[in-house]
């Protein structure tokens, strides 16, 4: 892991995305208690959190199985709004 800070970062910028490229792990230190984790993104990554993705799952399921709550028009809109 390598520590530097934000104006070296500046200054050698391509340098250390390679790095990071590579499978180094570069810290970025801001002020004294800023940090920030530079890394590359692939394909693979997901950018919703785990709680986000199974709430997605769960409402595919519950549309798939007809649990849903048809609204038409603006006024059932309006209703169905306050009570949620």
């Amino acid at each position: 892991m390598l520590v530097v800070s934000s104006r070296e970062f500046r200054e050698k910028q391509a340098e250390y995305m390679d790095m990071a490229d590579n499978g180094e792990q570069i810290i970025v230190q801001r002020g004294k208690n800023k940090a920030y984790s530079i890394t590359p993104i692939t394909d693979h990554d997901i950018y919703f959190s785990k709680e986000m993705v199974e709430k997605i799952e769960r409402s595919l399921s519950q549309a798939k199985n007809g649990e849903v709550t048809q609204v038409i028009g603006k006024d059932a809109l309006v209703e169905f709004l306050k009570n949620l």
